[in-house]
């Protein structure tokens, strides 16, 4: 069998990465090699130095009335049996960067176009031969739903019909929303003569608008979502007021999926192969945070608040000796990730409220992570009102692995979590977790067993619970060793493994 691979991101090549679908295109390809499946990936070429590159060939594509040349290059190095593409033009390298951030008033619309173009490429090199004809396309994400929609509405590829397609949703948040048509980052501006059915495509919310992950959904053979609890959830409407975040719009047609039997819930995996045994100390951690700093600090002439408050906390953890738990958080700064840590807690917000609870234990926070820049002020502001918190502004991947191995308790609130990798990452290295049950999170974390869970019907609810299971994970680190040292082991020894992710992917995907 042979599969193809498209995604916007993949960590098996250098910066190509940003959030944890980067970690699936890494590794789900090599479990499926193992299997004795033949397997390609194709990510866009955003311009980074990617190593040794050999041509393939190029394809001629027409797109927003105009014929553009795009050429396809196999990366040779260090591989491990997966065949890893990349298509150029200079509309993907332009920002050196994998995603653009737009205006408000104009989502996703560079990305959007530049996305456009990468799938009708796609198409192209499979109809011209220049890439391999698989068994299966697999798409991944808003980002390569117009290969779907091309291969079922435009003629020219109907030669492409009979592949099956699988679709995975990694993060129905982000669904890549534009306009069908009056703005040059549209559907009929990139693709004027393609004849369509909008009713299949267009958003429920904004029916004026094309909806590439809904459009993706009613299009493929298979849906799949990131573990058996989303699977579930995505079909319930959200409810923000309630803190609950499910459909996202999406709900009527991934409940369609599910009755057609189409849609499948296989959570992710994890690598456990690549432990770094080696035994770090916490005087290590923080020589590491300040040279990370450093390094962060000398990227622009003038110096972050951020970055100088941070480096301030770092020589006061430094004269200190730690004495009580060390608890890390280590992910993007999205209101997924930290929204219940935003709610209003009488005088303060439920960051300073951890901080408090956490102070009462003697203990330290950690977080590290970048993202909204609304919410990196925020946790700015809370970390120069609270002693015990250092907040890393970016990523170093030292600095995360290091937070993974010495941290005490990994704290993981997200408002939904399709599946999570960071808590497998703090498992894997026997750290307990405190998160929120839901989605990957409530697939991977077992109360008081491997780590800690709370829930809650409203937002309100859901912080007051977070900030109880808080305080009874601290006081059981406290005041019962020998439980929460099994409840280290019991974390430490699960295990999410690929080999029998991909034999899911193949029984029900492929």
């Amino acid at each position: 069998m042979h599969v193809l691979m498209v995604a916007a991101e993949n960590d098996a090549l250098p910066n190509a990465k940003v959030g944890g679908v980067a970690d699936v295109i890494r590794d789900v390809p090599k479990a499926l090699v193992a299997q004795g499946l033949t397997v390609d990936v194709v990510i866009p070429d955003y311009g980074f130095e990617l190593g040794e590159r050999c041509f393939i060939g190029e394809v001629s594509v027409a797109f927003k009335s105009e014929t553009h040349v795009l050429s396809l290059f196999e990366i040779t190095q260090n591989q491990k049996g997966v065949r890893q593409i990349v298509i150029s033009h200079p509309l993907f390298s332009q920002s050196l960067s994998v995603y653009c951030n737009d205006n408000d008033n104009r989502p996703f619309a560079t990305d959007a176009t530049k996305f456009a173009l990468f799938n009708a490429a796609i198409c192209e090199a499979l109809i011209q031969g220049v890439l391999t004809q698989p068994n299966t396309l697999h798409l991944h994400d808003w980002h390569s739903a117009c290969v779907a929609v091309l291969l079922k509405f435009n003629p020219r590829y109907g030669k492409l019909a009979k592949l099956r397609l699988v679709y995975t949703v990694h993060n129905l948040a982000l669904q890549g929303i534009r306009p069908f048509k009056g703005d040059d980052s549209s559907l009929e501006a990139w693709f004027p003569s393609l004849s369509y059915d909008g009713q299949r495509l267009c958003d429920p919310r904004y029916p004026h608008c094309f909806n590439p992950m809904r459009s993706a959904i009613n299009l493929a053979d298979k849906v799949h979502v990131v573990s058996p609890s989303y699977s579930q959830e995505v079909q319930i409407a959200s409810n923000d007021a309630h803190g609950f975040f499910g459909g996202e719009g999406l709900e009527r047609d991934l409940q369609q999926a599910a009755e057609q039997g189409k849609l499948i819930g296989i959570l992710n995996g994890c690598d456990y192969a690549i432990q770094d045994k080696h035994e770090a100390t916490y005087s290590q951690l923080l020589e590491q945070i300040e040279s990370t700093l450093f390094s962060w600090m000398a990227k622009s002439a003038q110096l972050h608040s951020s970055h100088y408050i941070a480096h301030q906390r770092v020589l006061q953890f430094m004269a200190c000796d730690k004495q009580g738990p060390l608890v890390t958080s280590v992910g993007r700064l999205t209101e997924q990730k930290v929204l219940l840590l935003c709610q209003q807690q009488s005088k303060d917000l439920t960051i300073d409220s951890v901080c408090q609870i956490i102070n009462q234990f003697k203990g330290r926070l950690l977080v590290l992570g970048s993202g909204d820049s609304k919410l990196e002020h925020l946790f700015t502001c809370a970390m120069a009102r609270n002693n015990n918190f250092l907040f890393l502004k970016g990523y170093g991947q030292g600095v995360g692995d290091l937070m993974y191995q010495l941290g005490d308790l990994f704290l993981m609130p997200s408002s939904f979590e399709p599946c999570g990798i960071s808590q497998m990452l703090a498992m894997r290295a026997g750290q307990p977790c405190l998160v929120h049950s839901v989605g990957g999170l409530k697939d991977t974390v077992e109360h008081n067993v491997s780590g800690f869970c709370f829930n809650g019907d409203t937002l309100s609810t859901q912080a007051d619970a977070l900030l109880q299971s808080l305080t009874e994970a601290l006081s059981l680190y406290q005041t019962n060793p020998k439980q929460w040292q099994a409840i280290k082991r019991r974390a430490a020894d699960a295990r999410f493994s690929w080999d029998s992710v991909v034999t899911d992917y193949i029984t029900y995907l492929y």
